[in-house]
């Protein structure tokens, strides 16, 4: 007999949270017969990323997934087998009540935020709060053994790497989204937060021998690199040049799309979390802006992630990279810390290949929360 799980996602600000959302409730539903219901209380931000959402609709059906407006007069609704609610949202009380009511109670687990931290490993799996018989756990994804793991497709890296030695598919994917690559040009793309030390970065590959191409999607970074460009508007499609830089606006991406920009680049400026190990899949060399918290409590995640990434480079390579996403996320010195990424080039990108095969070791995140729930039964 099928699973049925639902899926409770609260729609924060960007769109990391619904992104990972989504992504685990097709894999639960496709690789795994779940009967997978996912509740998101804002659809307009889901629409973004997939187009074929109807924001009309309080229910409707998209890649065997059930899509369910959370609405705040919560109707009545019989509890799953399975209940997730991504990153620790409130679920509704009603529901909760449903949960307690059934004769077997199900597994309530409390999908928390990727991070490299030592304690995560510690904390995967323990039991969390009760509301009444019903036990919640806690489940953490993460890059160590005895963690969640990370989202990540059956067959998603053959897939990349097929995809990365056609030059002609990868060119006809960019003309889809209007890029003609430039030649010898080194392609970056930037998704990333507002952030001040975007000027000086630009600055440094604008004055740089090699060309670069910089695509954009348009998002909340738009508004900075407009300000760089001294420009009164960007829109989609629109290129600007200055010396050895030519930045390029693209549309918001569905995900296929983006993973695919991904592994079109030589190196990928990401964000927040769902970005962040879709970069990691791609291979390449990338560059993290971490979601900003309060009393500076992301540097933690962020260094102790530097820190299991960066432990095979070599010394000098590893002073690079870590200078450089330090520097990204704490308003330091881009242009020399760049300087020091590019010495390094070689190292780095091989190191990006290795990273990505040796995480890939490990179950992914739908996989461990599947045999987590047999083992639980």
């Amino acid at each position: 007999m099928k699973a049925c799980c639902d899926i409770f996602c609260r729609v924060i600000d960007n769109y990391g949270d619904i992104g990972i959302a989504w992504r685990l409730a097709k894999q639960l539903a496709v690789e795994h017969s779940y009967e997978v219901r996912l509740w998101v209380d804002n659809a307009h931000a889901f629409k973004r990323m997939r187009q074929e959402i109807n924001v009309q609709l309080d229910q409707q059906w998209q890649e065997g997934v059930q899509v369910c407006h959370w609405r705040t007069d919560w109707p009545q609704t019989e509890s799953a087998d399975v209940v997730i609610a991504a990153f620790s949202c409130q679920l509704p009380l009603n529901y909760m009540e449903a949960m307690a009511a059934r004769e077997r109670t199900p597994l309530w687990i409390n999908l928390d935020y990727l991070s490299a931290e030592d304690w995560v490993t510690g904390c995967n799996r323990l039991p969390s709060v009760k509301f009444k018989s019903v036990q919640k756990y806690f489940f953490f994804p993460g890059f160590r053994l005895g963690t969640g793991g990370l989202l990540r497709e059956v067959g998603l890296l053959a897939q990349r790497q097929a995809f990365q030695q056609e030059v002609a598919v990868q060119r006809q994917f960019l003309q889809s989204v209007g890029v003609i690559p430039i030649a010898d040009a080194r392609l970056i793309s930037l998704f990333a937060y507002e952030n001040a030390n975007l000027a000086s970065w630009l600055d440094i590959l604008a004055m740089d021998r090699h060309v670069t191409h910089l695509l954009v999607p348009y998002d909340c970074i738009i508004s900075d690199v407009q300000h760089w460009l001294e420009v009164t508007s960007l829109a989609v499609g629109d290129m600007h040049q200055r010396n050895a830089l030519t930045v390029q606006v693209l549309p918001f991406m569905r995900q296929e799309q983006y993973d695919h920009l991904l592994w079109c680049c030589d190196f990928n400026v990401v964000r927040g979390e769902d970005s962040f190990v879709r970069a990691q899949w791609a291979g390449r060399p990338l560059l993290w802006h971490i979601y900003h918290q309060d009393k500076n409590i992301h540097l933690d995640k962020l260094n102790a992630f530097l820190e299991l990434y960066t432990t095979t480079l070599s010394q000098a390579a590893k002073t690079a990279v870590v200078a450089l996403w330090q520097a990204w996320n704490t308003d330091g010195d881009m242009m020399q810390t760049w300087k020091m990424l590019l010495e390094h080039w070689q190292e780095v990108s091989l190191h990006s290949q290795k990273w990505c095969l040796e995480q890939s070791l490990q179950a992914d995140l739908a996989t461990s929360l599947v045999k987590f729930y047999e083992s639980w039964i």
